[in-house]
């Protein structure tokens, strides 16, 4: 599984943090939100193609104007 892209929404308390992350393995596309740093709740999302995938991230990111691209 490869990462394709990291985003962060700048908070460094462990009940703020948040990270979506999309990944890529053999043709599978798949999203992680993660929330509350490496301790937190993960929820993934698993898309068939790169543009659900890419809709999913950009759903997640909306509502925080903060987002960082690590």
């Amino acid at each position: 599984m490869e990462r394709r892209r990291h985003y962060w929404n700048g908070s460094w308390g462990r009940l703020t943090r948040r990270d979506v992350l999309l990944y890529e393995s053999g043709g599978q596309w798949i999203v992680e939100d993660r929330r509350g740093g490496a301790e937190g709740r993960t929820r993934w999302f698993e898309h068939d193609e790169e543009d659900s995938a890419w809709d999913q991230v950009r759903a997640l990111l909306s509502g925080y104007d903060d987002w960082r691209e690590l």
